[in-house]
């Protein structure tokens, strides 16, 4: 084998996107993190013109939930995008497998966003790939997150592409930081059988607040911040308590505060909405109380309405996407 063959470019590549919770209670379109168990898979391969295809969607969206359009696609408008800005004289096409819900609050529209492409940078040149870095990548990711909630804010987008427990400051091309957590952290993420738009729930919110709501969330914020960087569980208990979005959204989610209400009677440090709901997340200081938690928050849901809900239980994902298969 030559080295000309040996470094030839990819013909085809998977990549697998985990889920996320951004917010995380206090960090409003700042913080996120990714989770275990639950994901997008993006299959791509090459096209000879520099063009987009979509092949197909599958899993846990429907053949019309979504856009075949890549130029509607949250998948497919990033890739657009780095063929126009790379100056690619080729495309991609691709098919979705849909693992996270529509309208669940676990950041589906930003693992389609960012799975698509990271498969894609697994296909270009090597000399091209070698100059994209996460945050060159995260710039384009940005351009799905924008169709399907409206606005560049990298709090899922982050910690799926990363991994981990993320920090990003709002804008084009947003500083990302990834934040150190407990090791022992477990995390308990709950989802209604039902769909909540981030465009809906951010319609909701209000452009102002007091002062003093305002000192005390910050001070809820640190709290959470120092607690996961010093793996002291009693600052982010202090943390996980939502002065301005939850109590905004939480009319949106039936049975949210009798949810909420058993997570904490099993121990949980705290919970909230994840995202934009209508899924609901909470931390623990163990795997055996988050087990429990989760179980207490479905029949939660049951009761309120007899509403279906099925939970994960997870530690925090320090991988982030990933190519999962290539030839």
């Amino acid at each position: 084998m030559t080295p000309a063959h040996f470094n030839a470019p990819l013909k085809s590549a998977t990549a697998f996107a985990p889920a996320t919770v951004a917010n995380i209670a206090t960090g409003f379109d700042i913080l996120g993190f990714a989770i275990h168990n639950l994901g997008d898979r993006i299959s791509m391969t090459r096209l000879e013109r520099p063009e987009v295809k979509i092949e197909s969607i599958s899993g846990l969206a429907s053949s019309t939930a979504i856009t075949l359009d890549p130029a509607q696609n949250t998948a497919g408008v990033p890739l657009l995008k780095m063929i126009q800005e790379l100056g690619l004289n080729f495309g991609f096409s691709m098919r979705i497998e849909k693992g996270i819900p529509l309208g669940s609050g676990l950041g589906g529209s930003a693992a389609s966003a960012v799975g698509a492409v990271v498969a894609a940078h697994a296909l270009l040149p090597q000399e091209l790939k070698n100059k994209l870095t996460k945050e060159r990548l995260i710039h384009f990711a940005l351009e799905g997150e924008a169709i399907a909630s409206g606005s560049k804010h990298a709090d899922n987008i982050a910690p799926c592409l990363y991994g981990g427990l993320t920090l990003s400051h709002p804008g084009d091309d947003p500083d990302v930081t990834v934040l150190p957590y407990p090791k022992t952290l477990a995390v308990i993420v709950v989802h209604p059988e039902m769909r909540l738009d981030t465009k809906k729930a951010r319609g909701v919110l209000k452009p102002d607040l007091f002062l003093k709501t305002h000192i005390q969330q910050s001070s809820h914020l640190a709290a959470l911040v120092a607690g996961c960087c010093t793996s002291q569980f009693h600052l982010i208990k202090k943390g996980l308590v939502d002065l301005i979005i939850e109590p905004q959204r939480a009319h949106l989610i039936p049975g949210f505060y009798e949810v909420k209400r058993a997570a904490l009677e099993s121990g949980v440090l705290g919970c909230s909405i994840s995202g934009a709901g209508p899924s609901v997340f909470a931390f623990a200081e163990s795997m055996q109380i988050a087990e429990h938690a989760k179980n207490a928050m479905i029949q939660a849901f049951k009761a309120h309405g007899k509403m279906e809900a099925q939970g994960w239980v997870s530690e925090v994902n320090s991988d982030g996407a990933r190519v999962v298969e290539a030839e």
